[in-house]
């Protein structure tokens, strides 16, 4: 591991299932965070079974940062930790690009707020929570919370603002 950065090379199955919808043919969601990377080409179908396909969508990094800690800490402290994927609609074919993948739940929540991708939390492998659990222990720093102060206001300096388009007195 370096000095406060590293990196976790990691596949993505998803899967696509027949809809039983109106408006939809079919849902897809990750389903399955491969340790290392096979040498399949992205969206090789892996199997097929009735109504459902699932796909090894590519490969990917997870990256983790020494100032992320304190989220990969409270993952980990779950018990059933879990992995964000976050899948990219291309407008074309395939439907998805693989964006990302993520061991902090708050880059994995601010992920779903442009409310346009696929943001589907997966079991996290034990090899990979195993390699967190060591990144956590050899760079986390407990940093106390300190509760901002805030300015005090002048009530009088109120008073005698001037506002634009006020003649001077």
């Amino acid at each position: 591991m370096s000095s406060g950065f590293d990196r976790i090379p990691v596949g993505v199955v998803v899967e696509r299932r027949k809809a039983h919808n109106t408006w939809i043919d079919f849902v897809w969601r990750p389903v399955t965070i491969l340790t290392g990377v096979p040498e399949a080409e992205p969206w090789t179908v892996l199997t097929e079974d009735g109504d459902s396909t699932s796909f090894y969508a590519g490969r990917t990094e997870i990256q983790l940062h020494v100032s992320d800690t304190s989220g990969y800490r409270n993952n980990l402290a779950t018990g059933t930790p879990s992995l964000w994927v976050v899948l990219r609609p291309t407008g074309g074919q395939p439907l998805y690009r693989l964006l990302t993948v993520t061991a902090d739940p708050s880059e994995g929540e601010a992920m779903t707020e442009p409310g346009t991708d696929l943001v589907e939390m997966v079991p996290m492998p034990d090899t990979i929570r195993d390699q967190l659990a060591a990144f956590v222990a050899a760079h986390h720093v407990e940093r106390p919370f300190f509760k901002r102060k805030r300015d005090r206001v002048n009530p009088e300096a109120l008073g005698r603002r001037r506002h634009i388009g006020d003649e001077k007195a």
